[in-house]
């Protein structure tokens, strides 16, 4: 297994948050930053094991930049640039539910006291929002699954797992076709892996049930050879067959997060393989047979083509690698 390295993050990062795109290892400073790309670095931050004193300093930058995100009625505005000036309105996209998951998971995992006292604060205050769109709910239910673990009598946060579960919906009655939606998208493996928090959470093994189902059934379909083979960019239907390109990192992580979350919901050590296929899909062990990682830069490649990656190392794929590399090393802790 390759060595965890945090060296591109902060190529990529400065004193207000973490760059966006990159050209090759290079920040590209003129598209400024995003929240989901923030989002994502303070949950990695705070998931990892004994942070140096480096990566506290970048974890105080990404919860100030989260926290000023969030506007006075619990949404977020999403894009800032290299001047610190924040544009847009308040949603409820994406930004939202991955600042809602980021906000929990500092609330139940930071080093950093303060960090873990404003984590639940702002999440608290997210909660006065709700998304129409079924990913930002899933992904404010996992941030939701983390308060519980500090809190487990924090009602808003139970409120967030029902009313996601809601929105999620229950698998379809075809068995070969079970996603509760018309096609895959984009961040897959986060909808089953919801409803397995939630069920977790709510104590309601019929959740747990349906979340597993579908990552089973997603984790079959998405296993070609033996090796991973997500869910390409432009997304896939029943009638498709793979393998597809571009694919994406993040499609990688989602997997590696929910295979992690189905083993601590059932002790199950049959869903430790999807973190495996996971962490050697960055490796090399994917449909094009190249690796993803950039092991001189520590960086994550911005997508897999037919051809090979995309040299671009931008944030999203970055962090991805991270994340994924982080659940990975965890498989050496289990029996």
């Amino acid at each position: 297994m390759m060595p965890l390295s945090f060296e591109h993050v902060q190529r990529l990062s400065d004193h207000v948050g973490i760059f966006e795109h990159a050209d090759h290892t290079t920040p590209r400073r003129e598209h400024g930053y995003c929240v989901d790309d923030v989002a994502r670095l303070l949950i990695v931050l705070v998931r990892q094991p004994s942070p140096n004193k480096t990566l506290n300093n970048l974890e105080r930058v990404a919860m100030r930049f989260l926290g000023d995100s969030q506007t006075v009625d619990g949404r977020v505005r999403d894009r800032c640039d290299v001047a610190g000036r924040w544009s847009g309105p308040g949603t409820v996209n994406d930004a939202w539910g991955r600042s809602m998951w980021a906000f929990g998971t500092a609330a139940a995992r930071s080093t950093i006291n303060t960090h873990r006292q404003a984590g639940l604060a702002y999440f608290g205050h997210g909660t006065e929002q709700r998304s129409p769109h079924r990913r930002a709910m899933a992904f404010a239910a996992l941030g939701a699954a983390e308060v519980l673990m500090a809190e487990p009598h924090h009602q808003r946060a139970r409120n967030i797992l029902a009313d996601a579960a809601a929105i999620i919906g229950r698998p379809g009655a075809d068995p070969e076709w079970p996603w509760p939606e018309a096609r895959l998208s984009y961040a897959n493996a986060a909808v089953a892996e919801a409803l397995i928090a939630a069920g977790v959470g709510l104590v309601r093994p019929e959740l747990v049930d349906d979340g597993l189902a579908l990552l089973a059934w997603l984790l079959a379909r998405e296993t070609r050879d033996g090796h991973l083979s997500p869910t390409p960019v432009h997304g896939s239907g029943p009638g498709d067959h793979g393998p597809g390109f571009d694919q994406q990192p993040i499609e990688v992580a989602a997997m590696a997060d929910a295979c992690y979350r189905a083993y601590t919901a059932t002790e199950d050590t049959s869903w430790l393989y999807g973190i495996e296929m996971a962490g050697a899909w960055f490796e090399g062990d994917n449909d094009a047979g190249a690796p993803m990682i950039d092991a001189e830069s520590g960086g994550g490649y911005d997508g897999l083509r037919a051809d090979g990656p995309n040299l671009n190392q931008g944030a999203e794929s970055t962090l991805a690698m991270v994340s994924t590399m982080q659940h990975a090393k965890r498989l050496t802790t289990v029996a």
